[in-house]
């Protein structure tokens, strides 16, 4: 069989990672990179030795060589690159958050169905060692019913500023940004629930701080001090199978350190996967903690990144079955949606 030969949209940062997974897959050739800014993916095809370079994905798309593309631009762009990328015949794999909106996603659902052609949303830290086996433990039904979890990623001073921090091509700030991969976890590893309500507060106190020094921190790459988007951000979000979750976020937020956590209590034993992984457990009548063996490693952003684009490019040549459907995707914007929903009206959210 030939390699199957990719276009890629959007030359950022978050590019690198699907790079880093295309470029280990002997049957896997990027034929072709775009941009708006033409020196950037000039750069980058240097760097990567990709044949092609485009300003306007609609070009790109021309080109019938290309089986499928990596969406990895602005969020606002997202919908709009996907669907054209469909509509011209190509699977597409789209960073997250598929969408500004669950009405975008609708539509791009939509555009995939009627291509027949596989959208595959990059919820990367589904690949993670520690998510596989977590996943696995849970299936297993060793955690029972699963009626509470908590998630947070809360920064201390962490606005990347540039488009993320603009409302209009980002669709928010660390809820969107954050959210999407914590949220989106704990709906994964619970086995898919649907949401059916959301309480939530966001707060716009802090701003930049531009002015803090001593510490370093990531800047888009078309980094601005304009800013739009929440600080952070505290939602309760109820599901079908009767799971409740608590979930906070934050990009500039006055506390000691930075957090990333994520638990679940079942009626059977509960599972701590971030900061580390854990089970609490009783058993002979004693309560008992575990700490499962894991590669160090094997959770990585980068290790993460490459196993998604592994398992997207088998989704095209051996037909495996999707882990990350966009109908995913679709779902996770219904609870996004309903965060900023809530935090603006002050009320609870109820989706039908």
């Amino acid at each position: 069989m030939g390699k199957v030969k990719i276009g890629i949209i959007g030359t950022g940062s978050i590019s690198n990672m699907h790079m880093a997974g295309y470029t280990r897959l002997k049957n896997v050739e990027v034929v072709a990179a775009c941009d708006i800014s033409e020196e950037r993916v000039k750069e980058f095809a240097k760097t990567y030795n990709i044949p092609n370079t485009f300003t306007d994905y609609n070009e790109m798309l021309k080109m019938t060589e290309i089986e499928a593309v990596s969406v990895t631009a602005w969020n606002n762009i997202h919908a709009p690159a996907s669907i054209a990328a469909l509509n011209a015949g190509k699977h597409v794999l789209c960073e997250k958050p598929l969408a500004l909106n669950a009405a975008q996603a609708g539509e791009m659902v939509e555009a995939a169905k009627k291509s027949g052609k596989i959208l595959m949303v990059g919820f990367c830290r589904r690949f993670g060692d520690n998510t596989v086996a977590l996943k696995n433990i849970i299936d297993n039904g060793d955690l029972g019913n699963i009626y509470y979890a908590k998630a947070g990623c809360l920064r201390r001073w962490g606005n990347p500023g540039g488009w993320f921090s603009d409302k209009q091509r980002s669709g928010g700030g660390p809820v969107i940004d954050l959210g999407v991969h914590m949220i989106d976890l704990i709906r994964y590893l619970s086995g898919k629930p649907k949401v059916v309500s959301v309480t939530a507060s966001a707060f716009h106190h802090m701003g930049m701080k531009p002015e803090v020094k001593g510490i370093q921190k990531y800047n888009s790459a078309d980094y601005s001090e304009y800013n739009d988007v929440e600080d952070c951000a505290a939602s309760l979000i109820k599901f079908d199978n009767g799971m409740t979750l608590f979930f906070e976020t934050s990009w500039v937020q006055n506390r000691k350190e930075d957090r990333l956590y994520l638990e679940l209590f079942g009626d059977k034993a509960g599972a701590k996967m971030e900061p580390e992984f854990e089970l609490y457990e009783n058993k002979y009548d004693y309560l008992r903690d575990s700490k499962p063996l894991l590669d160090p490693n094997g959770s990585s952003f980068e290790h993460n990144f490459i196993q998604e684009i592994k398992h997207f490019i088998s989704c095209i040549a051996d037909g495996e079955e999707c882990l990350n459907p966009a109908e995913d995707g679709l779902e996770l914007m219904k609870i996004i949606d309903a965060i900023y929903k809530s935090a603006e009206t002050g009320h609870e959210v109820i989706i039908n």
